[in-house]
Formats: structure tokens, sequence, C-alpha cells
């Protein structure tokens, strides 16, 4: 899947670009709309914490990085057993497990406050009253929708990323 973004200039425009592309055969949950806090969102697909902060991104490293830590911690557990207990793969698969648990946890909960890079260069417009609208595509769709869009609003300027694997 991809993710395209653009700005819509109003509310009513969003709303005729939203009912194109739900016409279009694409899902209500593949579309994200972020406005600023002043405009009135109401009955559009608004974007979540998932969509506007670097959540996804810190659970991964937080799982990555605690798995890591858990299992040099649990090497150390069984390399030092503490009073004389004797641990085996089970401390290891538990400590790893552990650790990567509170990674991600501390991690998400630090990433959902970090503003999503990809949507960074739109805040200007944004607070300026645009719209930035976010919509998930099949990779193999993505410029057949591009250039769908750009025939009914050609003042559209696209930004393009790809979404993690879920």
């Amino acid at each position: 899947m991809r993710r395209i973004y653009f700005l819509v200039p109003d509310v009513p425009t969003t709303r005729a670009v939203i009912a194109e592309l739900k016409a279009g055969g694409i899902p209500e949950g593949h579309i994200h709309a972020v406005a600023s806090a002043r405009i009135k969102l109401e009955g559009l697909p608004e974007a979540t914490t998932l969509q506007t902060s670097e959540l996804w991104h810190g659970l991964e490293r937080g799982l990555g990085i605690g798995g890591v830590a858990g299992l040099l911690g649990g090497l150390l557990a069984v390399a030092f057993p503490p009073a004389g207990l004797i641990l085996g793969g089970q401390a290891l698969l538990l400590t790893m497990l552990v650790g990567a648990g509170a990674g991600a946890v501390v991690s998400a909960l630090v990433a959902k406050d970090i503003p999503n890079q990809d949507i960074q260069s739109y805040n200007d417009a944004i607070a300026r009253g645009q719209i930035l609208l976010m919509v998930d595509v099949p990779k193999a769709e993505l410029t057949a929708w591009m250039d769908r869009i750009q025939q009914h609003h050609p003042t559209v300027d696209f930004g393009v990323c790809e979404l993690p694997k879920p």
C-alpha cells in the first residue's frame, strides 16, 4: 500500500473528493483528513493518532530495541545466575518478551507526541485553513488514482509514502 498526500482548499471540496474516492472503490478506512482545530470535519474520516504521529515507528523501534535489551539481560542472568538458580532458554525467551513489551510501551508513549514526518511539510497550509487528505491505495493503482484526482482537481500537489506492513 502507498499513501497519497494532497491538500484540499475547503470542507465542501473535501466532501466531493471523498465521495469520488468512495465511488471509485476506496474504503472510508483508507481515507484520513487532517485540519486545523478551527475547522470542523463533521462526518468526514478524521485522521487518528496513528496517522498523525510517529506512533507506528515508535512501536517498531521499541519492540526491536526492547527485545535486544531483554535478550542481553537474559544472557547476563543465565551467565551469572542469581542465588545459584539454574536458568535455561526459557529465561532468555521470557526476558526478551518482557524487554520487547516494555520497549514498545515506553517508545509508543514517547512517539505518540512526535508529529508524523510525512505531514510536517503540510503544517503551514493546514494552519492557513486547508485540509490534508491522506489516501491509502494499492501500489499497483497509485498512478491511476493520482491521475484521477489530478483530472478533477488540477491544482493538487501530491506527496507519496510507503505504508508499513501490518
